[in-house]
């Protein structure tokens, strides 16, 4: 499943050259990845209550290519394409919505964690079933 999030370019979230902070990106790729999961309808915060599951971001590789500039909307894609017992990867991508444009593309691992000991975990296989598309 290729989950597409928009995302409106804010004052705040621009550098004093007026475009976007290049950290900014991973905070937009963070609300899709969370947006992803509640779409399939996990929420973190059940996660967390009923099984004991957090996750965490382990690596991250970007590339940017475009600025995006205040007021820009955006498309910000998550698509998983590997699964671990305890991680998956998810590869991202910031596009300018009216042009298409690739703006940031990257990779982003997100590990399982016990919410209680921060100790990698399995991922619950309904969890899985839910994000694997083969």
């Amino acid at each position: 499943m290729n989950f597409i999030w928009p995302v409106r370019v804010y004052y705040e979230d621009t550098d004093s050259g007026g475009v976007v902070y290049y950290a900014n990106y991973l905070k937009f790729m963070e609300r899709a990845r969370t947006e992803y999961l509640r779409n399939l309808g996990y929420e973190q915060d059940a996660l967390i209550k009923n099984e004991n599951l957090i996750f965490a971001v382990r690596s991250v590789q970007l590339d940017y290519h475009k600025p995006a500039r205040f007021n820009d909307e955006l498309n910000v894609s998550a698509n998983i394409i590997e699964f671990k017992k305890a991680s998956f990867l998810f590869e991202q991508q910031v596009t300018h919505k009216q042009s298409g444009i690739l703006l940031c593309e990257g990779k982003v691992r997100v590990a399982a964690l016990k919410a209680d000991s921060f100790k990698a975990c399995a991922i619950p296989q309904s969890l899985r079933e839910s994000l694997r598309v083969d």
